[in-house]
């Protein structure tokens, strides 16, 4: 194989990967980017609340107080 070839190969394979990586952006905040992907949801929404409960399940319980 040819250096041109090698080169022509390489060049493919990374075309072929940044077709399956998602999009980010260079400056690293790849939550800006997924930001308000999952708006107006109402599964997602679901997930957040039981996610939300089941964190609260977590913590101690106060005698005598509450919340």
């Amino acid at each position: 194989m040819t250096v041109q070839e090698m080169a022509r190969r390489i060049t493919k394979l990374e075309e072929a990967v940044a077709e399956l990586s998602p999009a980010t952006p260079r400056n690293g905040a790849w939550y800006v980017a997924r930001a308000g992907q999952f708006k107006n949801d109402p599964v997602y929404d679901e997930i957040v609340k039981r996610g939300q409960a089941y964190r609260r399940s977590l913590r101690p319980k106060l005698r005598g107080k509450t919340r």
